[in-house]
């Protein structure tokens, strides 16, 4: 029998680890204990989370891995085993994003951009689900995005990928209800966040990139991250306009291909320039630690309404099935 503290252990794997919501899902599992492992292929930011999971009082372990390289991230699940055991909860967060009209767009940056972000979270699933199957229990996450529902302009890259990504998983979640399995998936749709992604991702654009409309801080996709993959909820919307697009695309999709096709290219831009030799991850990390917040510190908010109560939803409706019978019982003690 494994020893007691063995048995414990739980075990959380990240991809793109080093920066933006990355990084805060390794921080928020961290602050309750798991121990994380950290993949992504800068070096610098890696080294920064693991100190990160480390001051926290948590195990961490960091593997540079490029997820859209299929060897690389089953190279990695195998020395998160070898280190520590049985993975518990798998998330697939790695992205790449490309700004840029479709045409400006060469097909070997299209292709990366897929790899990465479609690919590497369909060869993190393999790894963690060949592992997860065999003992039947672990939850992989799937970071998935407003975009998976409702595109958006200057982004078919990552918007066709994040879509491809959600007809992935209902196809998997299916056969694991075939074969009846306790392994679980779940996927967590994101609003507009404040990362470094827009100070990196590619772009052809003429001016900076920026996040359309309401901005969070990452904090709060760690803290849905986190709490998907310990309830079982089947999809976690995080953030109104999350909703409101996912709504939205299904009751008037043309209206909405208007109104983004009119609003989100300014929408999508601030008013500076592009700076000069800007260097972007597309094809190899951007050096130094770059942490988990990009510079929309003023504009991002640091909660969410919709988040908590989409989260605290079974309260809230016991909460009302209270007040109603106590206002039954009144209206009819009026009535003797």
């Amino acid at each position: 029998m494994a020893p007691r503290q063995e048995r414990e252990r739980r075990v959380a794997v990240v991809t793109g680890a080093s920066a933006g919501i990355g990084r805060a899902i390794a921080r928020a599992f961290a602050q309750q204990g798991w121990c994380v492992a950290l993949l992504a292929r800068g070096e610098d930011g890696l080294e920064g989370a693991r100190e990160d999971v480390e001051r926290l009082g948590a195990e961490a372990l960091a593997i540079p891995t490029d997820v859209a390289d299929q060897a690389q991230v089953e190279a990695a699940a195998a020395q998160v085993e070898a280190q520590w055991g049985a993975i518990d909860v798998w998330v697939n967060n790695a992205m790449a994003t490309i700004f840029s009209d479709l045409l400006a767009i060469t097909p070997e940056d299209f292709r990366r951009a897929t790899e990465v972000t479609y690919l590497g979270a369909v060869w993190g699933t393999m790894s963690a689900l060949k592992r997860m199957k065999a003992r039947n229990a672990g939850v992989i996450v799937q970071v998935g995005s407003a975009l998976a529902y409702r595109s958006i302009p200057l982004q078919a890259p990552y918007c066709g990928a994040k879509a491809a990504l959600r007809g992935f998983t209902d196809s998997l979640r299916c056969e694991l209800a075939h074969d009846a399995s306790r392994v679980r998936v779940t996927m967590v749709h994101l609003s507009a966040f404040n990362t470094p992604q827009f100070e990196w991702g590619r772009t052809t654009l003429p001016r900076r990139p920026r996040p359309m409309g309401t901005i969070f801080q990452p904090e709060i996709a760690a803290r849905a991250v986190v709490w998907a993959a310990t309830h079982r909820r089947r999809e976690l919307w995080v953030g109104w306009p999350a909703v409101q697009a996912i709504l939205g695309t299904r009751v008037v999709p043309g209206l909405l291909d208007r109104v983004l096709g009119a609003s989100a290219v300014d929408g999508q831009q601030t008013d500076e320039p592009l700076p000069r030799e800007r260097p972007d991850n597309l094809w190899k990390p951007v050096a130094g630690d770059h942490g988990a917040h990009g510079r929309f510190d003023d504009e991002a908010r640091t909660s969410s309404a919709q988040f908590w109560l989409d989260t605290h939803r079974g309260a809230l409706a016991a909460g009302a099935l209270a007040l109603l019978f106590a206002a039954s019982r009144a209206f009819a003690r009026r009535r003797e």
